[in-house]
């Protein structure tokens, strides 16, 4: 049988683990948020590189009509991560697409290539 002392002990040894598993979740989820926000700004950044670089060089920047802020989650969808809103700065998964990212940012737009829902990669 456990004597109260160490009933203590083991309650206040969980308490610890917990409210050490709970800041640490805080840290990863704000970690998440602040690498979200870098990669939103360096797709941004890299697509005004892009649009200079087309300027000097006199070529036309054809994506479709899309606005810039269509472009950013575009970029962001091409290099891997969802933009939709379910899902969004999670990493797609190897050959996945998304549909609803896809929604997000053609809208009523045709995209040139069609993706396939989240059910390929069930």
């Amino acid at each position: 049988m456990v004597q109260k002392s160490d009933q203590e002990s083991i309650y206040d040894r969980f308490s610890t683990v917990t409210k050490q598993t709970k800041d640490l979740l805080e840290s990863i989820n704000a970690l998440s948020d602040q690498v979200s926000q870098l990669l939103a700004e360096n797709v941004k950044l890299s697509m005004e590189n892009e649009h200079l670089r087309s300027q000097l060089t006199g070529k036309k920047d054809n994506d479709e009509g899309l606005s810039n802020s269509r472009k950013i989650l575009k970029k962001l969808y091409q290099e891997g991560f969802h933009v939709c809103n379910d899902m969004y700065g999670k990493r797609l998964g190897k050959n996945e697409s998304c549909t609803f990212c896809l929604e997000t940012i053609y809208g009523r737009h045709e995209p040139k290539e069609k993706g396939h829902s989240h059910a390929n990669s069930l």
